[in-house]
This record gives C-alpha cells, structure tokens and sequence, in this order.
C-alpha cells in the first residue's frame, strides 16, 4: 500500500506542471481523422509515469537488478517516445524502424540484470531449462510483444492508463501469493503510477501519455511478469500472466486477425482495434472504457483463481 500511494502521488504530483510545460511548448496531439478527440491534448504524460515510477522504486526498493532494469529501458523507451510524440505535435508520423530497434534493444536489457525466462517446469521438482540462445529469445519476444501490445490499446481516453491498473494489481496479487516481496513492491509501484496518471486522463481526458508512457507500461508489466510468474514457471502457469495482461493481447490478436484477412500490413495504423469497433456500435467513451475494464478484471479473476487452483 505505501509503494502503491507513494507512486500514485507522484505522479499524480507531477501531471499539472509537466501538462502546462506541454501547453506552452505546443507539445499537443492535435486531431485527425484516425483520431477520436477532436481538440488538442497536451501529451508528455509519459514522462510523469516513468519520473513517478521510477523515483517510487528507488525509494521503496533500492537500486536492484529489477529497478535498474526499467529503470535503464524505461528510460530509452521514453526518450524515443517523446520523439515519436514530437512527430504527433507536427502532424507527421515517425517512421517504424527506428522503433521497432529500439523496441528489441530494450527487450534485451533485463537479461543483462539476469532477469530472464530460464525454463518451464514440468511438475514437481523437474525442470527444463532454456540455453542461453532460447531464454533470450523467448525473455525478448514476450517484453517487445508487451511494448507494442500496450501502445496499441492506447487509442481512448483511460484505456491503456486503467488497463495498465488492472494488470499491474493482478501481477501484485499473484507475487504476493508467491511471497515475491520486490516483486509485489513493483507491481504496486506502475499499478500506483498509471493510478495517479489516470486521474488526468479518463475521458474527457486533460493529458495524454503518448507512446513515451504506453510503452514504458508496457515494458514494466513485460518485465515485473519474468520477474515473478514467468522467471520458471510450470506449463499451466504461463497462462497467468497471459491472462493478467489479456485486454492488450487480445486486442492485438483481433487487430492482426483483421489486418492479415484484408491484406494489410501488421504495422500499419487504422480503426481495427477493439475500442474502436465498440465506439462504432454506438457505445461512448466511457461505455467502451468501461466494458473493457470489465473483460481486464474477469481475465484478472481468472489469472489469480488459475494460480490458486494450481496451487
């Protein structure tokens, strides 16, 4: 609870004087066709949740392999959003390679920290355990599926920052039962962050977190879960943080669905996305933001009842 309030006011702290820095620098998302809001919103937030998160980490848990590994990718992923933001403020859009780069680069920070997907046990004390080349790259695939997942759902006001709640108190529950105590303590730390950060960005939302704070949730939920469920988890466990963060993979494998059967290519942006197809129906903002907050907390029920059953 104090890792958790002590994020939320942080940044909660932290929003107004970064959101009229945006303001006076014109950093704003203005309106577009692909866009829903139909004014310009200050972005930036990204930068609270990650200064927030990261300065309640230092705090709370010290300088660990855990906190220096967001702490060191957070900070890339960040710095290469508010770049991909600045774009956003001019109208243009910033070309794809470079992130996608940067976006695997950092998928490989935490195994510098020896936070990795060793291997899956089979039951029992058996376990099977990845070579080198394996634990990297399975470690790597989930963190940048994480990464873009998370950006993707970003498309309505409060989605992405409540969505990023729901996971995060779910991957505390699940470390808590696990007497994973850093872990927990992380978990708490993004689920207060993007807490604070949501009080500014539920519909009608004043601030937008851009891809600078979508993708460091992203990477933080990616990370904290090999921390904890995926570092050696048994065959069945994996689907705990499957289901922990099922809203974002989800939403992407319609996406993709979508995009492969009308002969799109996977990366580029359109209206394919879940909260989008809801709007259509005729639902409003906060209707789709709630209905999927909704299927986030029965993913996270069925995420900690499939851990309790398997004991």
């Amino acid at each position: 609870m104090i890792a958790l309030l002590t994020a939320l006011g942080t940044v909660y702290t932290m929003v107004p004087p970064i959101r009229e820095a945006a303001l006076r620098r014109g950093f704003v998302d203005r309106p577009s066709p692909r866009k829903i809001h139909r004014e310009p919103i200050p972005l930036m937030g990204g930068l609270a949740i990650y200064a927030g998160c990261m300065a309640a980490l230092y705090i709370l848990i010290g300088w660990t392999p855990l906190t220096a590994a967001l702490g060191i990718g957070g900070a890339a992923l960040v710095a290469t959003g508010l770049v991909d933001d600045a774009y956003k403020t001019k109208g243009r859009e910033f070309p794809v390679w470079p992130r996608v780069i940067v976006y695997a680069a950092v998928s490989a920070v935490p195994l510098w920290f020896g936070i990795d997907i060793a291997g899956i046990r089979f039951g029992g004390e058996g376990m099977w355990m990845f070579g080198d080349i394996a634990s990297a790259a399975a470690t790597m695939l989930w963190i940048f599926a994480m990464i873009n997942m998370m950006n993707f759902i970003d498309g309505v006001d409060g989605l992405a920052s409540g969505i990023a709640v729901i996971s995060s108190l779910t991957l505390l529950v699940v470390a808590l039962l696990k007497g994973q105590d850093a872990t927990a303590a992380a978990a708490a730390i993004v689920a207060g962050g993007a807490l604070g950060f949501l009080a500014y960005n539920f519909y009608p939302a004043k601030m937008f977190m851009g891809d600078a704070g979508a993708t460091f949730l992203g990477f933080a939920l990616a990370v904290i879960a090999v921390d904890g469920t995926l570092k050696s988890a048994t065959v069945l466990s994996v689907f705990v943080p499957l289901l922990a963060l099922g809203v974002p993979i989800m939403d992407t494998a319609i996406v993709f669905s979508r995009r492969l059967l009308s002969g799109r290519g996977l990366h580029r942006a359109d209206k394919l996305h879940t909260h989008h197809s809801l709007l259509h129906w005729g639902l409003t903002q906060r209707q789709t933001v709630s209905f999927l907050y909704l299927i986030g907390a029965v993913f996270s029920l069925l995420s900690i009842l499939f851990l309790l059953t398997l004991g």
